[in-house]
């Protein structure tokens, strides 16, 4: 990673101060699903908050599968995996906090390790 300021974004005017408690501290990102934040435990411990998009939270199957999603999450453990902390499938908007591991974003990364035989 160049400097982990980089991977920080600050929080816009359309973004939530706070989910679930939860005070949000800066945007890490944002995708298909929705946006990934920046947030902290009250321990002090840096955890990434995924909120979901408003029209997809409105969508029953898709809350079926993100539903899904909490409970795989929940079972899985590893060193190659971030822990899930804490989620609410049935949220207004859903949301899921992993622990936060800073890193370079998949854009970073596949830029920096390309392969030039391969892809250019």
């Amino acid at each position: 990673m160049s400097n982990a300021t980089e991977v920080f974004q600050p929080l816009q005017a359309d973004d939530p101060p706070v989910v679930a408690g939860y005070r949000l501290a800066a945007r890490l990102g944002a995708g298909g699903m929705g946006r990934v934040y920046l947030s902290h435990t009250q321990g002090g411990r840096p955890v990434a908050i995924k909120v979901v998009r408003p029209e997809l939270a409105d969508d029953p199957a898709f809350r079926r599968r993100f539903r899904r999603e909490v409970e795989a999450a929940r079972r899985v453990r590893g060193a190659y995996t971030a822990e899930l902390i804490d989620a609410d499938a049935d949220g207004v908007p859903p949301w899921l906090a992993t622990l936060y591991v800073p890193g370079p974003s998949l854009t970073e990364a596949v830029a920096r390790f390309r392969c030039p035989r391969c892809c250019g």
